[in-house]
């Protein structure tokens, strides 16, 4: 599956949640804060003798829920010609000005990158998912199904949108373009690659590039730190290893879509040392669930966004909502970890927290 094909699914499933449930009001605050007091390296965790049988759910909470600039005071050059990956093909954009800078996606990414890339003073305004504290006040322009409301954008006065097509509708994006709006898609594939891929993208929109490689670096540098460390406390056995099945829900749309091959959620799943169980049995995408699949996919431990699961009434709703779960060695253990939907498929900044947190609610969670 291509990125753009990818971007296009997510634009399919905004839409099915558009077309079953009204917006809610976004909140500026994280759901799942950031754990506190002194934290113990990986290396040091009271970790499961046997993951795959731990019994219970648990919460994948980030170390930190902010987002530390690269540089204070970035190098820029401007103007900036650069390649718009547009979702109908790429078109040559050129930015003149960044003093007010809308960025916007599914995921919150973009936004993350920005302000890390240093330039999150020239931010005015945010998608719904995009959560971390430096951005709370900003107000929101998207809807809790991530269309982006063209009257709120217009009235920031942006002078340079950075987006990838996982909002929209795309109409509405265009039509900025066509108010005289500097518009640049970017398109990173998801997984453990992204996040240096969209540094590099996002820079070269602001003129930074050389600020783009040293994030990019760092970030690359941090997953592949994090992924050894987990590797450590993991299972060494690959027959030991947790079977782990990405689950996206939204009960008030009776959306429920199994995350496979290619999706993003495969890698961050290996990334934690498990086995992407959607894989094995072939699946590809992102597709609706059928009780057959899940079944024949048996996972040991199911991945959840928190809010899918409190809009299913928690794990118990879950399991009453869709018995075939109960059916699985997941379900029979109620073994499902959730983390927020802000954090744990954005593949911006923040991965190497992520994973962290993943690795620690899957083989310690009472720690």
């Amino acid at each position: 599956m291509t990125s753009r094909l990818a971007r296009a699914l997510a634009v399919l499933l905004t839409a099915a949640v558009l077309a079953s449930c009204a917006p809610a009001a976004p909140t500026g605050t994280p759901q799942n804060p950031a754990t506190s007091g002194p934290v113990v390296p990986l290396s040091e965790l009271d970790v499961l003798a046997n993951p795959r049988d731990h019994v219970g759910p648990s919460t994948a909470l980030l170390r930190s829920i902010g987002v530390e600039p690269i540089a204070d005071d970035p190098s820029q050059t401007l103007p900036a010609t650069v390649a718009s990956r547009d979702l109908a093909g790429d078109t040559e954009v050129t930015v003149n000005d960044t003093s007010r800078i809308l960025p916007l996606d599914i995921a919150g990414s973009i936004a993350s990158t920005v302000f890390a890339l240093g330039f999150g003073g020239s931010v005015v305004g945010r998608d719904i998912s995009t959560t971390f504290p430096e951005a709370a006040d900003l107000p929101v322009v998207t809807s809790s199904g991530h269309a982006v409301n063209s009257e709120s954008v217009l009235a920031l006065r942006p002078s340079l949108v950075i987006t990838d097509g996982t909002v929209g509708p795309t109409d509405v994006i265009l039509q900025l373009r066509e108010a005289g709006v500097s518009v640049v898609y970017v398109d990173a594939e998801p997984g453990l690659d992204a996040p240096a891929e969209l540094s590099r993208q996002v820079a070269a929109a602001l003129g930074a590039p050389e600020t783009g490689e040293v994030l990019a670096e760092k970030l690359s540098g941090s997953i592949s730190d994090v992924v050894q460390q987990i590797a450590q406390i993991a299972p060494a056995r690959v027959e030991d290893r947790v079977r782990i099945l990405f689950l996206y829900l939204r009960g008030a749309s009776r959306i429920y879509y199994l995350f496979g091959e290619e999706s993003g959620a495969d890698e961050l799943i290996e990334g934690v040392g498990g086995i992407d169980v959607a894989g094995e049995i072939g699946w590809t995408g992102l597709r609706p669930m059928t009780d057959e699949a899940l079944i024949a996919a048996n996972p040991d431990l199911i991945l959840v966004m928190s809010e899918g699961l409190d809009s299913v009434g928690g794990v118990e709703g879950l399991l009453e909502a869709k018995p075939a779960i109960a059916l699985t060695r997941a379900g029979q253990n109620q073994r499902l970890v959730d983390m927020s939907d802000g954090d744990i498929l954005s593949f911006g900044p923040r991965t190497p927290l992520v994973l962290d947190a993943l690795a620690r609610a899957i083989y310690a969670p009472d720690s």
